[in-house]
């Protein structure tokens, strides 16, 4: 089966810029609320070097129709099974937000089951696994969730004022907020590749010091970038955090 067949069958990625004869594949995680449309540009930056494939979660755009995951693990659980037949080559998993824990437990799963396939773990704005993240948004009405976009900002200013669109994404917002405040890993759960940990260093939801808790995860090495900028300083720093990747791209 070919990468170009699959994708054509498979909701959970999306190919933009398709690389079949490439080296590896990085698989990029969005974060919570975010489609596989974030990174879009984020592809074709990378596609000289990598073919990428961007996750599409349930409940979001062309999958608007089905219910969100509210479960961080059951989600990790979905996206390990339909990537398994993309672990053909080397694989660098890249996470934002909520996009970093799930692709944490995807890593940890393709370890649980003895499948080669992922390299390095590259996490983005995510604090360590084992702490504590639920800051209770997951349980506040649609405007204080709307609200909670706008504070950590990388969503489009339009769609926050729009009823039509607001009711469009609050299920699967609300799904995605419950999956990863309700999530924490065991202080000993830990995967044995390389670990890239990136952050802004004015993020309201993480400090660079629990980024350094992911150290507590990984058997092998961790490296922390700290960039200027918030919950979404990938946004600007795009092209910087670019080079850390395609620099363990080239490596």
């Amino acid at each position: 089966m070919s990468g170009r067949t699959a994708v054509t069958d498979n909701l959970w990625f999306r190919r933009f810029h398709p690389f079949d004869a490439a080296p590896a594949r990085v698989v990029m995680f969005p974060h919570a609320g975010g489609s596989a449309g974030f990174y879009r540009d984020w592809s074709a930056a990378l596609s000289p070097y990598a073919d990428v494939l961007a996750v599409q979660y349930p409940g979001r755009l062309d999958r608007i129709e089905e219910p969100a995951v509210a479960s961080l693990t059951e989600l990790a659980e979905r996206v390990f099974a339909e990537l398994r037949p993309w672990a053909d080559r080397p694989l660098v998993l890249f996470g934002h937000s909520m996009g970093a824990a799930v692709a944490f437990e995807v890593a940890r799963r393709f370890e649980r089951d003895g499948v080669g396939g992922p390299v390095r773990l590259c996490v983005s704005g995510c604090r360590a696994p084992s702490d504590s993240r639920d800051s209770g948004v997951h349980r506040l009405s649609d405007a204080g969730l709307i609200a909670e976009l706008g504070r950590l900002g990388g969503t489009d200013e339009r769609l926050l004022a729009d009823p039509e669109l607001q009711a469009l994404i609050l299920p699967s917002l609300r799904g995605d907020y419950t999956a990863i405040e309700t999530y924490v890993a065991g202080p000993g759960e830990t995967v044995t590749v390389p670990v890239t940990a990136l952050t802004g260093d004015a993020d309201p939801r993480v400090t660079v010091e629990q980024v350094h808790g992911w150290a507590r995860h990984t058997t092998a090495a961790l490296d922390v970038h700290v960039f200027p900028g918030g919950h979404f300083y990938l946004t600007r720093e795009r092209r910087a955090v670019l080079d850390v990747v395609t620099a363990h791209l080239r490596a």
